[in-house]
């Protein structure tokens, strides 16, 4: 690949810098040609854990936008604040781009460095015969902590199946990550306008959701006008004109504009790329929405905030709790009352012997007609139970504690993002 596009650089000026693409898929390639033109890349996007590993391949990638694995260990603050060591992580695996696949990956890194016990399970909300009611049931045998990452209205049948379910009693915590700060997944809030909404509001107490901590600098307001009106003069119409992706790229531009006058200073010159990387680690600047540190690895520190419901008769939602991923300090806001019991979840470390282990033994001095006949139904109802939890396993494919040879492959294969599992994505995967 490398020759061929070498012998196209040839004919055209090679560029002296590469901004985005976002979409992993899209930005493994490019950022393994940066490397080899040694021309420094910079990207909003470009989010999934493997592109941490700036060793080899990804050795020019810098990345303006917070990690996957950056909220990962805003999510590992919170649970050392909550002193909680065990999850379920539940995301859907619909979208071509994976997105939710890949948040969940940062998460799952960081937790799995730590030793946390995880439980998780995937589905797909494009199924026609996607079954939420089953879901739920599924989490029942999981952690009571549960991180979940789907559309906003899927969030909200997963809660409201919650709610019917009794779950949401304060046994059960429940967090939803919101990607990118845009309404491409839709409405995060518990209000539809429709006749679940009583009962959403009711669900929605015990669920908090984890978000880019929002600027309010004048600065960005203008630029979010700027750039609203520029769109628009275009025909177009979005729902949300600056996004993440949108305040990262003009925070990459200055970047590459700081890091390139440091460059020249020192004598070298724009097609110094390695140099040029180098200036843009270990930097803090002030970026269109507040300021921007980006660590050694040439990664972003994540800022994020929690928003939950703090009055729950209006059933208003507002930010509880603040990270900065620089210091590595989560900080809760003052007066926020947890749903959960007394403030203080409480973590069973043996599940599975809850449900089994329910009712006291008793010691007999031999087994009567009404015992035999019982064991002989019981042995049949479990058997029957078994069976129908394979079919409902294979017709749902919830993943629970481990994964299928199917999934293993591709966790393997898109974390560690090699040259020719990004090929087989157009096709294929």
């Amino acid at each position: 690949m490398f020759s061929l596009v070498d012998m196209v650089a040839l004919q055209r000026r090679r560029p002296d810098l590469l901004l985005g693409p976002v979409c992993e898929y899209a930005a493994a390639p490019v950022a393994r040609l940066a490397a080899h033109w040694d021309v420094p890349m910079l990207s909003a996007g470009a989010l999934a854990a493997g592109f941490g590993a700036k060793d080899g391949e990804y050795s020019h990638l810098t990345r303006v936008a917070p990690a996957y694995a950056k909220m990962g260990e805003m999510l590992l603050a919170l649970f050392r604040h909550h002193q909680w060591n065990r999850a379920t992580l539940l995301y859907s695996d619909s979208d071509p781009e994976r997105n939710c696949y890949f948040a969940m990956e940062g998460v799952h890194v960081v937790f799995q460095e730590e030793a946390f016990h995880m439980a998780v399970h995937s589905f797909d909300e494009t199924s026609r015969h996607l079954d939420l009611d089953d879901v739920v049931r599924a989490l029942q045998t999981g952690e009571r902590v549960v991180i979940m990452c789907a559309s906003g209205d899927t969030i909200r049948n997963i809660m409201l199946a919650a709610h019917r379910q009794g779950m949401t009693n304060g046994d059960y915590a429940f967090f939803n990550i919101e990607l990118f700060n845009s309404s491409s997944y839709g409405n995060g809030s518990w209000r539809r306008g429709d006749k679940h909404d009583l009962e959403a509001k009711k669900a929605y107490l015990y669920l908090q959701t984890v978000t880019l901590l929002r600027t309010v600098k004048p600065e960005f307001e203008k630029f979010s006008l700027e750039v609203k009106s520029s769109v628009q003069k275009q025909g177009l119409h979005e729902e949300d004109y600056v996004n993440m992706f949108v305040e990262g790229f003009h925070d990459a531009v200055l970047l590459y504009a700081l890091a390139l006058q440091e460059v020249l200073k020192f004598g070298f010159t724009k097609k110094d790329g390695e140099k040029i990387v180098q200036q843009t680690r270990n930097r803090t600047y002030e970026g269109i929405a507040g300021q921007v540190s980006i660590d050694a690895n040439g990664d972003r520190y994540g800022d994020f905030s929690v928003i939950g419901m703090t009055d729950p008769e209006a059933g208003t939602q507002e930010v509880v709790g603040d990270y900065y991923g620089k210091q590595g300090r989560f900080e809760i806001r003052s007066n926020v009352k947890y749903p959960w019991n007394h403030g203080r979840l409480r973590l069973d470390e043996s599940r599975a012997s809850e449900h089994t282990n329910n009712t006291p033994c008793k010691s007999s001095g031999g087994l009567g007609e009404s015992a035999v006949t019982g064991i002989v139904v019981g042995a049949l109802l479990g058997a029957g139970l078994l069976m129908a939890f394979y079919f409902f396993r294979k017709k749902y494919r919830i993943t629970i504690e481990r994964r299928t040879r199917r999934e293993d492959c591709n966790m393997g294969k898109h974390r560690q993002l090699r040259e020719d599992s990004i090929r087989s994505h157009f096709s294929a995967a």
